[in-house]
């Protein structure tokens, strides 16, 4: 392989790991050439808070001189990923794109971070998102939006968009991010990447910064379906410091991605999750996805998942109220932001100055909605209410899964909108994560890959595979199998598309 940067940039993770184990090219060299491509589009793109150059060269370092002497290397060593910025990572400032957590460096990593470190993969930076990753599309960060390199004037999904975008603008081959309602899946859908909600204790939340504990779950970001196996096979397994992790093997995503063969397996269209709001553009390229899984030899089933239509609102009560209770601890006592400490003031007018000053205005308009649902009088009919619908969706699923493998879906109603375009329409932005939401609180796997450009705007749509907890491996054998399909008439994405870029 070539040793110029801007070919660098565009190999696929897998391709620069076998490339640095062979010493065809050293870590130092892909680690400077992705350096060089964030310091190029950055200023545009906006996908990073946190550049950890010096520390990212320096792991480099060490990876080139394991290599050359021998040693046994992890199976993405030496090769560069960015981290969103909701996972501790020791001595880094983690803001979880808020105001409130202002200066924090956290004394410890996370365990997808201790595992990415352990695994000799070079980690250039924390990325963008939404405040406390409470949005859909990158627009919420206290520290401007992140912009979708397909159109810089729009937007590249949330809440983590920064990592899809890191990866459209080539800025990174991989990176870590967190879906709790669509959060991966839906940037990697409007960007044109893959991105993969694993199953729900799957992965160690154990450093993640808690939004909703009962749905929040990280997960990888790639380019390709085989990057993101080999990524998911870094980060998974059980964490004893995570009270919610499984103690399981881990389904072995890397053999079914290579396998790539979906041959009698029975594929299951949700009715529910393709209808009225969805653009014509995005549903031509997911019919045609369907067809080409037909051809490849899969049966296509209908499935009617009817209490889908209720996840929406049972959502907006589940996850405000948990982020009520999970962000209580930022007070401007203990870390982060202080205003108003001067002397003249309480301790409770100090709390309540730093979290008029840290928190913005969609942070703010949760953490009330939550508030309200969990109070006295109010509990049992919003929050108790909205359980008992997190139930149904869940025997809509078990129902689902008993005719089909893996159910489908497009991942988003849209493609990418303007920026501005939705920010002050709460309900048109919650609307982003429809097809999405019901995997997070039935605690399912799904994934989104890209299945080409709509028509009409010329932007990605992205297909969604869905599967039963710990069945992850369904998710990569069915999304290889149609990415190498779909690589025949379309190829990779190419940023060259991209006039400004």
């Amino acid at each position: 392989m070539t040793h110029a940067a801007a070919d660098l940039i565009r190999q696929p993770a897998r391709v620069l790991a076998a490339a640095i184990c062979e010493g065809e090219v050293s870590s130092v060299e892909v680690t400077k050439a992705h350096l060089a491509r964030i310091a190029e589009v950055d200023g545009q793109v906006h996908a990073f808070l946190q550049v950890t150059a010096e520390a990212a060269l320096e792991t480099a370092h060490l990876v080139d001189e394991k290599r050359g002497s021998g040693r046994k290397l992890g199976v993405l060593a030496g090769v560069p990923i960015a981290v969103k910025d909701v996972l501790t990572m020791r001595g880094v400032p983690t803001t979880c794109g808020s105001r409130i957590l202002e200066g924090w460096r956290p004394p410890y990593d996370s365990t997808v971070v201790a595992r990415l470190r352990a695994a000799d993969m070079v980690i250039l930076g924390k990325t963008n998102m939404d405040e406390f990753a409470m949005g859909s599309s990158t627009e919420h960060s206290a520290y401007g939006p992140t912009h979708n390199p397909w159109d810089l004037d729009r937007i590249p999904g949330g809440s983590g968009g920064g990592s899809a975008a890191a990866l459209a603008a080539f800025e990174a081959p991989l990176a870590i991010g967190t879906d709790t309602g669509g959060s991966i899946r839906q940037p990697a859908a409007v960007t044109g990447t893959v991105g993969v909600k694993p199953t729900y204790g799957g992965v160690s939340r154990y450093g993640l910064v808690a939004l909703a504990s009962s749905l929040d779950q990280a997960g990888p970001c790639a380019r390709s379906v085989m990057d993101a196996a080999l990524l998911h096979s870094v980060i998974a397994g059980y964490d004893p410091r995570d009270s919610t992790s499984i103690d399981a093997p881990v389904p072995d995503v890397v053999a079914a991605a290579t396998r790539a063969d979906v041959r009698g397996l029975r594929i299951g269209l949700v009715k529910e999750l393709s209808g009225e709001g969805y653009q014509p553009g995005v549903l031509q390229r997911f019919t045609e996805a369907v067809e080409i899984l037909q051809g490849l030899g899969a049966e296509v089933v209908e499935v009617s998942c009817p209490n889908f239509d209720y996840a929406l609102g049972a959502y907006y009560l589940i996850l405000p109220s948990e982020a009520s209770s999970n962000l209580a601890r930022f007070d401007g006592m203990r870390y982060g932001l202080r205003v108003g400490d001067d002397g003249s003031n309480s301790v409770e007018q100090v709390m309540s100055l730093s979290r008029e000053a840290g928190f913005g205005a969609e942070v703010k308009r949760r953490i009330m909605l939550g508030t309200y649902a969990l109070s006295s009088g109010y509990y049992d009919a919003y929050y108790g209410q909205a359980q008992k619908v997190r139930t149904l969706i869940t025997r809509d699923f078990n129902a689902a899964f008993a005719k089909a493998d893996v159910l489908i879906s497009p991942t988003t109603p849209t493609t990418a909108f303007k920026i501005g375009e939705k920010v002050d329409d709460p309900l048109a932005m919650y609307l982003n994560d429809i097809a999405t939401i019901p995997v997070n609180l039935a605690g399912n796997c799904a994934m989104s890959l890209p299945v080409g450009l709509s028509p009409a705007d010329h932007l990605p749509v992205g297909l969604q595979i869905m599967a039963p907890p710990m069945a992850d491996d369904r998710l990569y054998l069915v999304g290889s199998a149609l990415e190498s399909a779909l690589t025949d008439s379309w190829g990779h994405l190419l940023i060259e598309e991209v006039p400004n870029l």
